[in-house]
């Protein structure tokens, strides 16, 4: 699968009560389709994934999937403390016709630091990956209560046939560079478009259906009347493009523009869920050859970058409200903002509307 472009960090929308609204997920992610994201990740990290139960991550992804574009990769968040649970997840994801899971450390994992736990997280990373139905995309986070993988497993992991790349919350120019050093020598092989975009799962099944259905008219009549059909749908013409590992930052959008010169292949910022188009731009003028133009948009979105970070997913959820998207209040334990604080989001906003 490939990972390149822009992807959108999917939150969860709840009524009042706490309970999950699916009709307004619905209509987010089908909002988020009709942007030039490349694809959105799904209960993944830095949401409310962890607090939801199994039942309501399943649907989510189900609602997710049924709602988005076809042309959009799907990414499922994989947050379980243990081998079994990963795999549920990921079972769940394939269920939905997702393209590929983002699995993070177990949390006992991340508070613990020396060789023998080091050790453990990369034996729960392989073990997940040995027995996923999707690809698995590795989460990688250098805040405070991450856990940030260090170069040497990521080499070492890498050359796992079903791990595929790398979401990195602290990806620096320098850190980047590492793991391209580290996994130098991987190599696979992805399906994509005639002009090299991912081709997905949910791509490939329509076209499919499009040469079954078809039955011509002359085998439908009986010496009466003949029955006229639509044609099928063309086949989906493919090639097939050789990439590496797969590196994506997942930082600000307002920064990314250091690594996109140093050839990041994609941007997964936690802005996307309340600004997909001007976080698009950043990666529309980089790509179009005008990094000046993609560093003058990046600054843009500086103050709204801030306060997102700031206040975390009730600040995103807020932006979601002002930019056309159902955000509504955080599940409890998490509270939604003070008046002082969505005055705050609403002035960073001002200019950056979708």
């Amino acid at each position: 699968m490939l990972l390149e472009g822009m992807f959108i960090p999917v939150t969860t929308p709840f009524y009042a009560d706490g309970a999950c609204y699916w009709r307004k997920l619905e209509h987010n992610v089908d909002r988020y389709s009709r942007t030039p994201a490349a694809g959105l990740v799904v209960v993944g990290p830095r949401t409310e994934a962890a607090g939801l139960s199994d039942e309501e991550r399943r649907e989510s992804l189900r609602v997710a999937s049924e709602s988005a574009a076809k042309e959009k990769v799907l990414i499922a968040g994989v947050d379980a403390e243990s081998v079994v649970g990963a795999v549920r997840i990921a079972e769940q994801a394939a269920e939905a016709k997702f393209d590929a899971v983002l699995l993070k450390a177990p949390v006992e994992w991340q508070r613990l630091v020396g060789e023998n736990s080091f050790a453990q997280v990369g034996l729960f990373f392989r073990a997940v990956a040995d027995r996923s139905p999707l690809p698995v995309v590795l989460w990688s986070d250098a805040a405070a209560g991450g856990f940030e993988i260090p170069v040497e497993m990521l080499g070492t992991l890498a050359a796992h046939p079903n791990v595929i790349g790398l979401m990195d919350a602290g990806l620096t120019v320098e850190r980047l560079r590492a793991v391209r050093a580290a996994t130098a020598d991987v190599k696979s092989d992805v399906t994509v478009t005639t002009v090299f975009t991912a081709v997905t799962g949910r791509m490939l099944e329509v076209s499919r259906e499009g040469e079954a259905t078809f039955v011509a008219a002359d085998a439908l009549s009986s010496g009466g009347t003949s029955l006229a059909v639509a044609p099928p749908k063309p086949a989906l013409k493919t090639r097939t493009k050789t990439v590496g590992f797969q590196v994506v930052d997942a930082g600000t959008a307002s920064v990314s523009v250091d690594l996109l010169e140093a050839a990041v292949q994609g941007v997964v910022p936690e802005l996307a869920a309340c600004a997909p188009q001007g976080c698009h731009e950043v990666w529309a003028a980089f790509k179009d050859g005008d990094p000046a133009l993609a560093r003058l948009k990046a600054e843009r979105l500086r103050e709204a970058d801030a306060v997102v970070s700031e206040f975390g997913v009730a600040g995103v959820k807020y932006a979601c409200d002002l930019n056309g998207y159902y955000g509504g209040a955080p599940r409890l334990p998490r509270v939604g903002l003070t008046a002082e604080e969505k005055a705050r989001v609403e002035k960073a906003f001002r200019e950056v509307r979708n």
